[in-house]
């Protein structure tokens, strides 16, 4: 039985992989109590210890959410991201018991960062965007390292976890009857889709040798593409999936950048190759004139892209805090924890073609120091290291005492909506 003084918390879906059972193993070992509930077979086979299965309607969920969380004595609810459903629902509902609730999402400056942030991420997060706030409340905060070591991370650790994942989702549908995934695509059309692109992957490499050796030391513009099932698209954004947002950007392109500019077009690392984004870029470049000044690589590092560029065009990645850290022009056309006047580019996407405003290194700096301070910890997901590394400083992070005031103005109320579906 948990100590009076001791809290109870209590665990929804993470990221895939052991993270969320290794984080509840440690609080138990400080004290506290954690607690799980499992609503599909991926979710069981990345907790292994005692749980409660959730096996009802989505319609049902709040009210069982409500009961349990009151007969359990729940007092911290932690989730990974707040967009769906079945967690916007909890969300709702833990904040009208008064709970406090830690979302986890992938870190906002990446490399080497997760997000476990209060009340809300990206779209959903309180953290104001007064750039004021920031210089302010970073005058008695330390500088922020950029210099510490690189957390290990491995592509195999990821498809394994995936692919385990999908597959127990799977195999269990039958005791999860109401499952739905929250993605686009089915796990079996995603894996279809990978091994397609894993075939495919030596000619995409080497076309986008080509086309980088043509663009590299030509003034261009870099747009980073989004995963479709990425909720930063479909609920942060006005567009609601990428192809929209890829045909707004080369249409503005066309019809505002200078003609000896050229766009730069990369497909997100971790897409499966559902949408023919080569095929699509191509088509648009051809549909708005601008053919030959649009470049598409399927495979290159981005770190290099975005440091010879003029700037990024993102509607919301991380690859933004990217390109500022290269102290590169960025303009934001989603919502974005970072859309910071005098960070970004705040006069539209039609003029930044042509003038894109630098940003204010001085205010970037203080905003990665607060970033440090409230909302990120180190290590990584994809190694033995990184894992070990993510649950000390979230253990340490999730047990630090709430401070006076934590709650400050908020810029807005979050929006904790989701893309319904009867999904998870």
């Amino acid at each position: 039985m948990a100590e009076p003084s001791s809290k109870t918390f209590l665990f929804l879906q993470g990221p895939h992989g052991p993270y969320f059972w290794m984080l509840a193993n440690a609080l138990r070992d400080r004290g506290h109590a954690a607690l799980r509930i499992n609503i599909n077979g991926g979710d069981k086979v990345d907790w292994p210890g005692e749980a409660t299965d959730y096996r009802g309607t989505f319609r049902n969920w709040p009210l069982f959410f409500d009961d349990f969380i009151v007969n359990q004595g729940v007092t911290d609810l932690i989730l990974y991201g707040d967009c769906r459903p079945y967690h916007a629902s909890a969300h709702g509902m833990a904040r009208l018991r008064n709970l406090r609730v830690h979302v986890v999402e992938e870190g906002y400056i990446r490399p080497d960062f997760l997000t476990l942030q209060d009340d809300g991420v990206n779209g959903n997060s309180t953290l104001p965007l007064d750039p004021q706030w920031y210089l302010d409340q970073a005058r008695s905060l330390p500088d922020y390292d950029a210099t510490l070591p690189q957390v290990p991370s491995t592509f195999r650790a990821r498809a394994r976890n995936t692919m385990r994942n999908g597959l127990a989702s799977a195999y269990m549908r039958p005791y999860f009857p109401f499952y739905r995934t929250h993605r686009p695509h089915s796990f079996l059309m995603e894996s279809v889709a990978w091994c397609r692109k894993l075939v495919m992957r030596r000619g995409d490499a080497q076309r986008s040798e080509a086309a980088w050796e043509r663009v590299k030391d030509q003034p261009y513009f870099t747009l980073p593409l989004q995963l479709n099932s990425d909720y930063q698209i479909r609920v942060h954004s006005p567009f609601g999936n990428m192809r929209a947002a890829l045909r707004f950007v080369i249409k503005s392109f066309a019809r505002h950048a200078p003609d000896h500019v050229s766009l730069v077009v990369k497909r997100h690392p971790l897409d499966p190759g559902v949408v023919p984004w080569h095929r699509l870029t191509r088509r648009l470049a051809v549909q708005y004139g601008v053919k030959d000044r649009v470049i598409y690589l399927a495979d290159w590092d981005i770190a290099e892209v975005v440091e010879r560029s003029l700037g990024v065009v993102t509607v919301n990645s991380t690859v933004g805090t990217l390109a500022l850290n290269s102290s590169r022009s960025v303009v934001v056309l989603g919502h974005a924890v970072y859309k910071v006047a005098g960070m970004v580019h705040t006069g539209g996407l039609d003029s930044f073609w042509a003038a894109p405003a630098p940003p204010d290194m001085a205010l970037y700096s203080a905003f990665k120091r607060v970033l440090a301070d409230k909302c990120l910890i180190r290590g990584g997901l994809l190694s033995r290291e990184g894992l070990e590394m993510l649950v000390t400083n979230a253990a340490d992070r999730l047990l630090r005492p709430e401070r006076e005031g934590r709650k400050h103005a908020v810029r807005r109320q979050p929006i904790l909506k989701a893309v319904r579906g009867d999904a998870a």
